[in-house]
């Protein structure tokens, strides 16, 4: 692994079926703007809903489309080691340079048994493999702890790196201190990346991103940028970002007939239905996830426009890449009218 930016690439589908092609395009795109590595079949590519069979299908499709190009990430985690270690083998099989288990969901073990019984056999039967723990507990309701992972990078030499989604710069600091230096830790969330890289304290080496979906060469910029310790231009660009790194998750109250709720459009909601508005091949998300409310999309394109509005040049690579024109996108009613619920 490396330090740099990663794309949680979103899967597309076409009719509910896997698009391949549309895939393979997304990934092209990825690698032009200069992206470090992809990742397959994370949070964002959709992981819970699509088939082993498909999943690793996936995997394979962007394993051979990154290979000597920039690094592939496999997802392989589960809630069920047998499957972790079956998904992780193939990845290897077919090339992939690094999988990521993601904290096993639901039946909630301790940290303790994470490390032992979750994460230990998949760096043992794989030391070639760059295994990435990633610690999501607001997805999981389990976590990885830092001293486990101290206990993992001490054992096994492939478990260096950490993709960190905690929301709690105490926890990241911590690892850094039971880690040691020569740890990586990879930012899970777009908006807290600046601080988590400027702060001695945590010192994260990039990013596993999700709005690099649509921006990947302005993310790869700001990561580098503060890698080189130009802290005042990254942060400039952060900036203009700003407004696509707030709809990672979109909140918005909604009227019933009984009177106001609040809605959560989680990842990778949003960013597939702005995917599709702005003519990329993401398709709809598969059920349980279906489409935002209206509120919703307009939360979404009024992010859109103000980053089109403000910094253009962080989508003219979408414009470019899908031959589209954006301000058309963002404009023309037609582009989205399909992708909310008429009602509540």
């Amino acid at each position: 692994m490396k330090a740099g930016c990663y794309t949680a690439l979103a899967t597309p589908f076409r009719d509910e079926e896997v698009d391949y092609e549309g895939l393979e395009k997304l990934v092209a795109f990825q690698i032009k703007n200069g992206i470090t590595g992809i990742l397959a079949v994370g949070t964002t590519g959709e992981s819970p809903v699509l088939s082993w069979d498909e999943h690793n299908k996936v995997t394979e499709v962007i394993a051979k489309k990154t290979k000597g190009k920039c690094i592939c990430i496999a997802g392989t985690g589960s809630n069920n080691t047998k499957e972790t270690l079956e998904g992780t083998e193939h990845a290897a099989e077919v090339g992939a340079d690094a999988a990521l288990l993601v904290d096993p969901y639901y039946n909630g073990p301790s940290s303790l048994e994470i490390r032992k019984e979750y994460v230990a056999p998949v760096a043992k039967a794989f030391p070639d493999m760059d295994i990435i723990p990633y610690v999501i507990p607001g997805r999981t309701g389990a976590q990885l702890l830092p001293e486990d992972l101290a206990l993992l990078f001490k054992e096994y030499p492939n478990v260096g790196t950490v993709k960190e989604a905690t929301a709690n710069l105490d926890n990241m600091k911590r690892t850094r201190e039971c880690c040691g230096p020569d740890y990586m830790i990879l930012s899970g969330d777009d908006g807290m990346t600046v601080d988590m890289m400027v702060d001695a304290q945590i010192k994260a080496s990039g990013v596993i991103s999700v709005a690099s979906n649509v921006a990947p060469k302005a993310i790869t910029e700001m990561v580098r940028l503060l890698n080189a310790g130009n802290e005042s231009e990254a942060k400039a660009l952060a900036e203009k970002l700003g407004p696509l790194f707030n709809i990672v998750t979109v909140k918005t109250m909604e009227k019933t007939p009984y009177g106001e709720v609040g809605c959560r459009a989680r990842n990778p909601l949003a960013y597939k239905t702005l995917m599709a508005i702005l003519g990329m091949p993401a398709g709809g998300c598969r059920q349980p996830l279906g489409k935002m409310t209206k509120n919703g999309v307009t939360t979404v394109l009024e992010a859109a426009r103000k980053v089109q509005r403000t910094a253009p040049e962080i989508l003219q690579p979408v414009a470019e890449f899908f031959n589209v024109d954006i301000a058309e996108r963002l404009e023309n009613r037609a582009n989205w009218e399909s992708l909310f619920y008429p009602e509540y």
